[in-house]
């Protein structure tokens, strides 16, 4: 089980840093080729979605790795599910519905990587 965590984790990890931290550091003429959404919202709630995911991220890795409040895992994941719900929701008041399959997907790794968190954390 550990190793199919840090699996799913690692993956996780990975999409959600370039993600968020996409999010956090790039303007809005940056974002809009990838990102169409982010003209309908404000800047600041743009950049505290990236935050979340990649405080998210480091949650799903640190804090099994350094064994401090690994519970914060199972919380980082469930932090991940509830951002991708919120996108699902967005991609589909927008009409958006050909770019929900990494939505779900995410939402299933993230629901995975709860179920693994809670079997050995």
């Amino acid at each position: 089980m550990r190793v199919a965590y840090w699996i799913v984790a690692g993956l996780l990890a990975l999409l959600y840093l370039y993600s968020g931290g996409s999010k956090v550091v790039r303007s809005k003429d940056q974002l809009r080729p990838m990102m169409g959404w982010v003209d309908s919202m404000p800047l600041g709630l743009v950049r505290t979605i990236g935050a979340l995911e990649v405080l998210g991220a480091l949650g799903l890795i640190l804090a099994p790795l350094t064994g401090i409040a690994a519970g914060l895992a199972l919380a980082a994941a469930t932090g991940l599910v509830l951002i991708q719900v919120g996108a699902l929701s967005l991609h589909l008041s927008r009409g958006e519905v050909k770019v929900i399959g990494l939505n779900i997907f995410l939402i299933a790794l993230a629901a995975v990587a709860i179920w693994l968190s809670t079997t050995w954390l």
